[in-house]
């Protein structure tokens, strides 16, 4: 074999994973708000590394979405636009449908368990990020319950933003979200609990637009 078909040696790259899960979840917690600047320098000084781990870890979290970099402003948290949001709901809808198909059909009673005991921890969330990342989990579960291994990569893949899709939500108005939304969560259970695939659809989807109008309808105000 000659050395332009060698195969190129492994590089370690666990620290750059590890800077992206601080950066990651700086964002999540409200750290770095939507639009925020993240700056090399800074960060590296922060999380007292090199500045090519968090280079890499940067635009690790820019395939996720949750950064975007432009030459004249560098790297900032993404900032969802209007059509960022309607492409998000979009999707997800799409893949909740599949899932709560196959939740209803093919999900075993210890599986349902598993999604109400992730709508009950909501109930003990400590404030909005606390609950949007509840909220997240509770969805993890309903895909781990669909046991369909490409739909839970599907979800996987937009996960990130989705979270911050919800984060934008909590920023614009967060009034009734603490409030209201574990009891949401709790009648989705319900509904796949009862295996009423049309309820669990209607339920579900009445749950994605409520953070939509707040988006869409926010923007314009």
């Amino acid at each position: 074999m000659t050395d332009e078909r060698r195969i190129a040696p492994a590089r370690r790259r666990g620290l750059a994973d590890e800077v992206a899960d601080r950066i990651r979840e700086a964002i999540f917690a409200g750290v770095y708000a939507p639009g925020a600047q993240l700056r090399e320098v800074e960060l590296s000084g922060a999380l007292d590394v090199s500045r090519g781990p968090v280079r890499e870890a940067l635009l690790r979290l820019e395939v996720e979405g949750l950064v975007r970099s432009a030459w004249h402003r560098g790297a900032t948290v993404t900032a969802l636009s209007d059509r960022d949001v309607t492409e998000l709901d979009s999707l997800r809808g799409a893949l909740e449908h599949l899932a709560v198909q196959q939740v209803v059909t093919g999900a075993s009673d210890d599986d349902i368990a598993s999604i109400e005991r992730a709508a009950d921890r909501m109930a003990r969330a400590e404030d909005e990020h606390d609950m949007v990342r509840r909220d997240i989990e509770f969805h993890d579960s309903v895909y781990a319950a669909a046991r369909h291994r490409r739909l839970e990569e599907a979800w996987q893949a937009i996960r990130s933003q989705v979270h911050l899709f919800l984060l934008t939500r909590i920023g614009r108005d967060s009034r009734d979200y603490l409030s209201h939304v574990a009891d949401e969560h709790r009648d989705l259970v319900a509904a796949l609990r009862a295996r009423d695939a049309d309820r669990a659809l209607v339920l579900f989807a009445a749950h994605r637009r409520h953070a939509f109008d707040v988006l869409i309808g926010g923007a314009g105000q």
